[in-house]
Order: C-alpha cells, then sequence, then structure tokens
C-alpha cells in the first residue's frame, strides 16, 4: 500500500512478492502462486487455482469488469485477456457515454460562448479540472493544466520552465527508469542552453540507486526528472525523499505519474511535487487528454509555451497581455470530448473502494510473479520492493515480438519492444522484452491464461 506521503508502500503483497510461498498458497489473504509437485517431465503443467480471490475489504473485481465492455468481447475466437494496461487502459462505459453524450447532444466550445450549451460545456470542462485537482490532492483546481497527455507536460515544463531557468553548465537529473518522454524532451532543452543531462542509474533489482542520487546532486542540479512508477520495470521510487533532497539544493522535481495514478492514490502536496503529469488514456480516460499539475507560484511564472486563443488577455499590435493560470498555458481549443470523459473516468475510480483496488492489484502482482517464475526458461526484469503490477520478461529461444504474437492468438494482449524505455533495457544488456501489465480489472483467471500460454509456447520451442 503507497504511504500517505507517496514515498512507498508499506507491508503489502508487493512486499511479499519475492518471498517463497507457504505450503498452503496463503499468507492472511494474500495468494501465491503454488506449483503442483512433478518430475521434469510434468513440470510444464503446474496445479492452477480455479477462482479468483476477493482481497480484504470486499473488493469486487467482477462487478468492476461488468462496467468495461471490451472484457467482454473474443480476439481470434478466445476470450480477450487484456495485459497491455501500461500502453492504455480500457474504458469503462461511463466514459464511452460520456464521449458521446459530448458529441451527441452538448457540442459547444467552452469559455467563450454566451449560449446555454457553452456553458453546459464549460462547466463539464471545469468540472473535469477539479476532478483532476482532487484526484492529485491539490485544493486548487487552476494548478491543473489540460495537455494532450505527459508526453506534452513534460515537453510544456521544459519548453517553458526550462527554457528560463536553465542555463550553461547546470544539470538535469533525470533516472534510468524513465520512459522516453521524461527524458527526451530534457536532452533538446539541455542541448539549446548548454545544460547537461546526468542519469541515475538503476540497482540491479531496478530500484534507483539512492546513493548515487546523493552524490549527484549539487549546487548545479536545477531539476529532477523522476518516474512515481516504472513503465517496464514496475518500480515505484521513494518519491518524496528524493524530492526533500533535491529541494535542499534549491532543484526543482517533475514527476512522470503516467504509471502511478490508476494503480494507488496520489498526494502531490504530501509529495511536495514541483510538477506531476499523467496522461487520462492511463487511467481509464479517452487518448489525447492529460494533465500537468504545477505549484501555482510555478506556473505564474512560466511564460506561454504556445500562442492563440484562450491564453490571451487582450490583443493588439503594440502588446498583448496573458490570462492568468491554467489558461495561459492552454492556447487553442483543447480536447473538450476528452475533458467529459475524464470527468467521467475520474468520478468512476473515486467512486471505487481505492484501499481495496489497490490492495486487489497487490496481491495480483504478487501472484504473478510467483506464478511466471514456474515457466521454464522465464527471466522476469526487475523485482523491486513495492513494484506495480508490471511484469517484464524474456522467455529463452523466444523472440520477444514472436512471444506476443503467440499470445495475441490465444487472446492474450500483452506488448513487445523497448517499451519506449530503452535506457532502463540496456542497464540490464536488453534491447526487447516482453510486457505483461495489470489494472484493478484484471484477475487471476487472465494470469492462469497467461502462464498457461507461456507454458505453451515453451513446450513448442522446446520440441
Amino acid at each position: 500500500m503507497t504511504t500517505p506521503d507517496g514515498s512507498g508502500r508499506g507491508s503489502g503483497a508487493h512486499g511479499l512478492a519475492g518471498r517463497p510461498p507457504s505450503a498452503s498458497g496463503r499468507t492472511g489473504t494474500r495468494l501465491y502462486w503454488v506449483p503442483a509437485a512433478a518430475s521434469p517431465s510434468t513440470a510444464a503443467a503446474p496445479a492452477m487455482p480455479s477462482a479468483p480471490v476477493v482481497p480484504t475489504g470486499g473488493f469486487d473485481v467482477e462487478a468492476v469488469r461488468r462496467e468495461f465492455p471490451q472484457l467482454h468481447r473474443e480476439v481470434n475466437g478466445h476470450p480477450l485477456v487484456w495485459l497491455d494496461n501500461g500502453a492504455t487502459t480500457l474504458k469503462p462505459r461511463q466514459v464511452v457515454e460520456a464521449v458521446g453524450e459530448h458529441y451527441a447532444t452538448s457540442t459547444s466550445n467552452v469559455h467563450r460562448g454566451a449560449h446555454t450549451l457553452a456553458r453546459q460545456a464549460t462547466r463539464i470542462y471545469e468540472e473535469g479540472r477539479a476532478e483532476a485537482a482532487e484526484l492529485l490532492g491539490t485544493p486548487d483546481p487552476d494548478e491543473v493544466v489540460f495537455v494532450r497527455g505527459t508526453t506534452e507536460a513534460v515537453n510544456l515544463v521544459a519548453q517553458s520552465w526550462g527554457r528560463a531557468n536553465l542555463g550553461v553548465g547546470d544539470e538535469i537529473l533525470v533516472s534510468a527508469a524513465e520512459h522516453h518522454s521524461n527524458l527526451v524532451p530534457w536532452q533538446l532543452i539541455a542541448k539549446e542552453k548548454r545544460a547537461r543531462v546526468v542519469p541515475v542509474p538503476l540497482l540491479p533489482d531496478g530500484q534507483l540507486d539512492q546513493d548515487a542520487y546523493r552524490d549527484l546532486l549539487s549546487h548545479r542540479t536545477k531539476l529532477v526528472a523522476l518516474t512515481h512508477a516504472s513503465n517496464v520495470l514496475g518500480t515505484v521510487p521513494p518519491v518524496a525523499e528524493m524530492t526533500a533532497l533535491a529541494h535542499r539544493y534549491g532543484a526543482r522535481v517533475l514527476v512522470d505519474g503516467a504509471q502511478a495514478v490508476s494503480h494507488f492514490p496520489v498526494d502531490v502536496k504530501a509529495l511536495d511535487a514541483d510538477f506531476y503529469a499523467f496522461s487520462g488514456h492511463k487511467v481509464f480516460a479517452p487518448t489525447g487528454i492529460g494533465v500537468l499539475y504545477g505549484k501555482r507560484d510555478l506556473l505564474e511564472a512560466m511564460p506561454p509555451w504556445q500562442g492563440g486563443g484562450n491564453m490571451i488577455d487582450s490583443v493588439s499590435f503594440d502588446e498583448t497581455t496573458y490570462a492568468p493560470v491554467p489558461h495561459r498555458l492552454e492556447a487553442g481549443t483543447g480536447h473538450i470530448a476528452g475533458v467529459a470523459g475524464l470527468r467521467a473516468a475520474l468520478r468512476y475510480l473515486s467512486g471505487l473502494d481505492r484501499q481495496a483496488a489497490t490492495a486487489h492489484e497487490e496481491q495480483l502482482t504478487a501472484y504473478a510473479t510467483a506464478a511466471l517464475a514456474t515457466v521454464p526458461g522465464l527471466r522476469l526484469i526487475g523485482d523491486a520492493p513495492g513494484k506495480i503490477g508490471v511484469l517484464t520478461f524474456l522467455l529463452a529461444g523466444v523472440d520477444p515480438m514472436a512471444v506476443a504474437a503467440q499470445l495475441d492468438q490465444q487472446g492474450i494482449a500483452v506488448r513487445a519492444g523497448h517499451h519506449c524505455a530503452q535506457p532502463a533495457l540496456a542497464a540490464y544488456g536488453l534491447q526487447s522484452a516482453v510486457r505483461a501489465s495489470l489494472a484493478l480489472y484484471n484477475t487471476v483467471q487472465d494470469v492462469d491464461s497467461l502462464v498457461g500460454a507461456l507454458q505453451g509456447v515453451q513446450a513448442t520451442t522446446a520440441a
């Protein structure tokens, strides 16, 4: 479970994932994979539990699944098993309906119209902003800037704050676990401003090397770019502690929360993050909409990144003045239908028992970690304590793309490739891997399907 300050996990199932299973297969209410006793000739067919476990707190995963229409389709003649949540999450019917309703009955631009539909659309749009503020734990909705996603959020900070504050010889610390979206924008602005991007290395288990991080911090450090949860390793760094250390040197901290917000509660005020970004489509909302949180004083000091409608106060050929934040950083017409979908997604999420949902994911991650360990020749990449349900692996003798293709034939959707995190894979000497990533609607049966299919892939390869 995430601690209140977001700095790490307590003693939930994530923390137990690396321990050997008990004889009964259970520790309290935490389910572990228990392989059947087998000779080498029968080791490819471990016993599998026949039903999902309802975690403590009464999280009803089947009720949740009923809200997601895509989970009830078939792919290649098999029920869909969606294990590509790290790439994008599926959408509950409330989101589908909200987007459809906007286009069917409520289409209008926002902020500038005096008619009824404009007022309705503006109300929904600003309610979406308030929902995002509540999700992140800020009482000030004006600290929420709408963007296309995490990528645009990071680029906005790099091109606006970075251009105004970085200079020759300044350093930007970027963890080696970052998605390319939280690395490449810093390389671009560093080259322009003659600053340096400095990597924070990984330990073998996927944790960030905290000793190295402390050594790298200095008066030259102007910004730390840090994931809240790695999309390829599942690592959840101690963000609050790392932020506090950066602040001692006067550095700002930008946190990429794309993989975090759907898995556990986030409180940007407790983290003391200067900037925090996430993408709507990673938290059950539409694509093309995302959020940048920034402390108000920082946002107000940032020059506009893009110019156009919505971000101005007055315009003439002699002088243009700008609207207050957040609108000053939201040039043009935003993704209004996307915000309607985001509002619906965040309301859906807030209606769930987040503690029970997180516990369900923790238990399922522990179960999946132990289950995958029974597949001959499977190597799991990253086993940091407290990791989220991101399970990146290699299968001996089988190209990752071939593994994903064979799983797809059985209706199992996983990701294969570099996952837009090449430095993280390079730390393990890899260029490509398979990734299965879990969400709150996944079940024990989903894991069993994955493991059974991988057993089949391995047996076919061995033959």
